[in-house]
């Protein structure tokens, strides 16, 4: 790499998709508040007893993508602080004890610190994870200072805000929400920063292999800025990340030798007292890579000096007005790192469900013991009181080796290069103990595993997680077709039978992967029986979250395990792709903050039908709630639903209402049509506030909900009481 007077390594595994790497998951124990009252000194890091089947949580052992993840300066990408301690803090005094501690540590932030005083800036050292512990982790009142030379740090799931002095564009108070000046190797994730007295992120004085990914940047005036000195030296990376309501620096990159720009959302909406000024800004020696990002409503959406290089592709500006300027030639991002682009259709729809903080973290089990997670090679372990408030800061008693509680989560690890415990997802499964009475997590490496696979029944609280960079990365895929016959002369698969993956057991759960049927229907136009699944749930509470599930005809059957079970299915900040019937069955199913992918069929042509639900009478069907729909077909060739009477069963009562999602002009303006002999118009459809140029007025031909009715379609009522929360 000629263009660095330095030493750089590439690193070719890494993904682009922070958002598939979910920032909780259930681990070999619950996480102890180290935190101790201001002016004591910080308890001795406690950590359990090392457990052939423990993990680190996911959220402790991250690693960042994009120039974050390159080898160079001496430091081997960014992981933060993964091999210290894990501790708990819910003051400012604890945040800066172990964030400025010279040691490793990963701190889980529990609570809202408010700084005193106001603007304080907390100096973060090297090697340092900071997150929030699900929603609840807010800095309030000031932010982050990374100095120089500082390195391995890691800042996600927080939301950092107020620090505003009541001055738009403030001059005396440099209140930003992370700072970092000389820095090196710094990943900011998944954070929501707003309304701070200055800039929202400030990279500086020739900060490099920065990471910014999946944040929500909103409300003032300067949101992000980089450069500040003649040096052009600066590598950075910002995807995934919503900009909206903000006046300028969106970002402003000054001197970048490298800026990767990619799937960002830059949104100014109409009527408030914020106006965009200019978006993507590339000023003096940039040289900046500008991909499928989606600007709604912005003044100047892409601007550059006559010194920069600015190449742009793919992106969609919507609304946008003022200059929109590219010129020169950048670089190759892929010289450095690997990366997935998502459509930049897709882009608004994907930000608005998957960016900021996201999930929870837990610090307490059920009976109030806690206990640290595995680090390396430290072997002892400490109880908190049973019933101790979570906060509380309790003696540690003992050091053992003792057995982790009866509620901590066992990890089986797959790969295919044998690095894992199983070669095969389905070995894995077989390990997993009969009438298991905890979570288990099946933790699988990156690649393609062609391979069938079923969780049986009595296999309940699995938990199935890819462990790459993106949900592309880790991909179960097989080609049954309900025609297919099957090895041992027995006959066909049948629908069910052609999953890739059948989930029998309830409470499953499935994260950061791509389940797949890639079933070629062009090469077996001779074979009866086209449907071709991709996965099948027939089971009581699913959730798949950051999961792609990809097919052509029925790619998703949300079942239930009879008729009059039950079976409720969340899918969540995920894709289904498919043409024909491609969400289906009889389960209380929950599509939200998702994508809906329409597809050609096999020979090129458009139209099919997104659901085909076969709801019992009196019960939940389908609900598509704040997500979008559409895709590269043909405009109006699609349903969106149609009554399937399973078996010619007349007590059926099917039932899909579309909600609160935006809708392509894929959509027909009569969206729902009959099956079998059976009219839509004697069963349960409907729509709620769609928009989008597949959206349309009610009529008798596209029934609306009422407001009432609407109220109980809504999201936090249909699944009953059951609420998923990702484990």
């Amino acid at each position: 790499m000629s263009e660095h007077p330095r030493t750089v390594r590439h690193r070719g595994c890494t993904g682009a998709r922070a958002v598939a790497l979910p920032l909780v998951l259930a681990t070999a124990a619950a996480t102890l508040a180290y935190g101790a009252a201001p002016g004591t000194a910080a308890p001795a890091p406690v950590v359990a007893a090392p457990v052939a089947a423990a993990a680190a949580p996911a959220w402790a052992t991250a690693t960042a993508d994009g120039f974050a993840s390159v080898d160079a300066l001496g430091q081997n990408g960014t992981y933060g602080g993964r091999d210290g301690a894990i501790v708990t803090v819910r003051t400012q005094a604890e945040l800066e004890r172990y964030a400025t501690a010279a040691e490793p540590y990963v701190i889980v932030v529990a609570g809202t610190v408010t700084m005193n005083p106001v603007g304080k800036e907390i100096k973060v050292a090297s090697d340092k994870t900071i997150v929030g512990s699900g929603t609840s982790g807010h800095i309030v009142g000031g932010g982050f200072f990374l100095g120089q030379g500082v390195h391995n740090v890691i800042i996600r799931n927080l939301t950092i805000r107020d620090a505003y002095q009541g001055v738009w564009n403030d001059k005396d108070h440099d209140f930003d929400a992370v700072q970092m000046d000389g820095a090196h190797h710094v990943w900011i994730d998944h954070n929501d920063l707003r309304n701070m007295a200055d800039g929202l992120i400030d990279v500086r004085k020739d900060s490099t292999y920065v990471t910014v990914s999946w944040n929500r940047m909103s409300h003032n005036n300067k949101a992000f800025g980089i450069g500040w000195t003649e040096n052009v030296l600066t590598d950075i990376t910002i995807h995934h990340n919503w900009i909206r309501e903000t006046e300028q620096r969106n970002p402003s990159t000054d001197n970048c030798a490298h800026a990767h720009l990619y799937n960002n959302f830059l949104e100014d909406t109409p009527g408030t007292d914020i106006t965009s000024s200019y978006g993507n800004y590339a000023r003096g020696g940039t040289r900046m890579v500008l991909e499928n990002s989606y600007f709604q409503g912005f003044r100047n959406p892409v601007t550059k000096d006559a010194t920069a290089s600015l190449v742009q592709r793919g992106s969609v500006f919507s609304g946008t007005s003022g200059r929109n300027e590219s010129g020169g030639t950048a670089f190759d991002p892929r010289t450095y790192y690997a990366y997935t682009l998502d459509r930049a259709a897709d882009v608004p729809a994907l930000l608005k469900s998957g960016a900021g903080p996201r999930g929870s973290l837990g610090t307490t089990t059920a009976s109030g013991t806690a206990t640290g997670t595995a680090t390396s090679g430290t072997t002892t372990s400490g109880t908190i009181a049973s019933g101790a408030a979570t906060g509380t800061v309790v003696p540690v008693t003992g050091a053992t080796t003792a057995a982790l509680p009866a509620a901590a989560a066992t990890t089986l690890t797959v790969a295919k290069d044998g690095t894992g415990q199983y070669r095969t997802v389905q070995a894995a499964v077989d390990a997993v103990p009969a009438n298991n009475p905890s979570r288990v997590l099946i933790s699988v490496k990156p690649g393609t595993y062609r391979e069938t696979v079923k969780v049986p029944s009595n296999k309940p609280h699995v938990t199935v997680q890819g462990t790459g960079g993106s949900r592309k990365d880790t991909v179960i895929v097989f080609n049954n077709a309900a025609g297919t016959p099957k090895p041992d002369g027995s006959g066909t698969y049948g629908t069910s039978g052609s999953a890739t993956f059948t989930v029998q057991a309830d409470d499953f759960q499935a994260r950061n992967l791509t389940i797949s049927n890639d079933f070629d229907e062009r090469a077996n136009q001779s074979l009866a029986g086209h449907q071709a699944v991709a996965l099948r749930t027939a089971a009581d509470k699913v959730l798949l979250d950051g999961v792609i599930v990809e097919g052509d005809q029925d790619t998703l059957l949300l079942d239930t395990a009879a008729k009059e079970r039950l079976g409720r299915v969340k899918v969540t900040n995920s894709y289904v792709v498919g043409n024909v019937d491609f969400i289906f069955g009889r389960a209380t199913a929950l599509i939200d903050r998702s994508v809906i992918t329409l597809k050609k069929r096999w020979d090129g042509s458009s139209g099919g039908y997104v659901t085909a639900p076969s709801t019992a009478a009196g019960r939940n069907g389908i609900l598509i709630a704040d997500s979008t729909v559409n895709g590269d077909v043909s405009d109006r060739t699609f349903h969106l639903g149609r009554p399937w009477h399973a078996g010619g069963d007349a007590s059926l009562d099917p039932q899909t209402t579309v909600r609160n999602t935006t809708l392509s002009a894929a959509v027909r303006t009569t969206p729902w049509t009959d099956m079998s002999g059976f009219s839509w118009k004697d069963d349960r459809f409907a729509e709620y506030r769609n928009t989008g140029p597949g959206a349309g007025s009610a009529s008798s031909d596209r029934p609306h909900l009422t407001d009432a009715r609407a109220t109980a379609q809504a999201v936090d009522t249909w699944l009953g009481d059951w609420t998923p929360t990702a484990s």
